[in-house]
């Protein structure tokens, strides 16, 4: 048994039904490269949640979300050297790479099965002070869907980038946006939404955790138990007795364990038990330090 956290496992498109133009818009994400889809579907999660927790109604989160889901459509058209890059762009690349925007909203427009979904690509990188893409729109005429996708974008990249295994540090990430916002690009209602996705989503981190902790302490409990029958057969003077206190010792046994390894065993499973409550410490002071940004 292990652990296994899924980063935005809560909620999702999934949870709505899907009818069959829906499921064509989502198909489209096929013509993504594999780490721009999972960008595409990472934010249209996020986004749904943020439209749950601002409780804007069902119909306007599926539409939302759907426009999450296109929102990077056009990069591709964008060519795999520059959209693959590993290192900065250059202000030409960058260049073109902005134009990601325009080209997916020309596509979109140009399809009546996705173009009412259209405002997620041409939307996405514009900023409420006017220093956005590609349009460099303010706040006024920049949709809500597209403030809701912008937020969503930003942190998803960040932490694509950085590679979390966990929530661990994320507030770090947070951070980020938080100067985002104060700097006037960023919705920051829409910001404080996602603070409480993040801390929902650590707190169900922990309770993964704490559930696994409860096998960890099962199977050393086991395995301590085997430990006493050890020591008793150490202690037991016929040989009778031995055999007695073997037979029931060998019913502990699992996976391959045997008198020879089971302490290894232990000791492995205690250090993992160990790191864990370690981790879930730090979870619980990460939604601390959540809980202290202010936007």
């Amino acid at each position: 048994m292990k652990e296994k956290l899924d980063f935005y496992s809560k909620t999702s498109i999934k949870s709505y039904n899907l009818n069959e133009s829906m499921r064509y818009q989502l198909g489209m994400l096929d013509s993504l490269d594999a780490f721009t889809r999972v960008h595409s579907e990472n934010v249209a999660n996020i986004t749904c949640r943020l439209c749950e927790y601002m409780k804007l109604n069902s119909a306007f989160t599926v539409y939302c979300t759907m426009c999450a889901y296109l929102h990077d459509i056009g990069k591709m058209f964008i060519p795999p050297k520059i959209l693959q890059k590993n290192s900065s762009l250059t202000e030409e690349e960058f260049k073109i790479m902005k134009e990601h925007t325009t080209l997916g909203y020309k596509m979109c427009m140009e399809d009546p099965k996705l173009r009412p979904y259209a405002a997620g690509t041409i939307y996405h990188h514009e900023s409420l002070n006017g220093s956005g893409y590609p349009k460099g729109l303010t706040k006024k005429d920049i949709p809500l869907e597209g403030q809701i996708i912008r937020v969503a974008d930003e942190f998803d990249a960040i932490v694509s980038k950085r590679q979390y295994k966990t929530h661990i540090g994320i507030s770090e990430t947070l951070k980020l946006l938080v100067n985002d916002a104060e700097l006037g690009k960023l919705n920051k209602k829409v910001l404080n939404c996602l603070f409480k996705v993040i801390i929902d989503d650590t707190n169900y981190e922990i309770s993964m955790i704490f559930d696994y902790t409860k096998y960890l302490s099962s199977q050393i409990k086991r395995l301590e138990k085997i430990d006493e029958f050890n020591k008793k057969i150490q202690k037991a003077k016929s040989e009778n007795k031995k055999e007695y206190i073997r037979a029931n010792m060998k019913y502990l046994f699992e996976n391959g364990e045997n008198i020879e390894n089971y302490k290894n065993v232990m000791e492995e499973y205690k250090t993992a038990y160990a790191k864990r409550k370690e981790k879930i410490n730090e979870l619980f002071n990460e939604i601390k330090s959540i809980k202290k940004l202010r936007v």
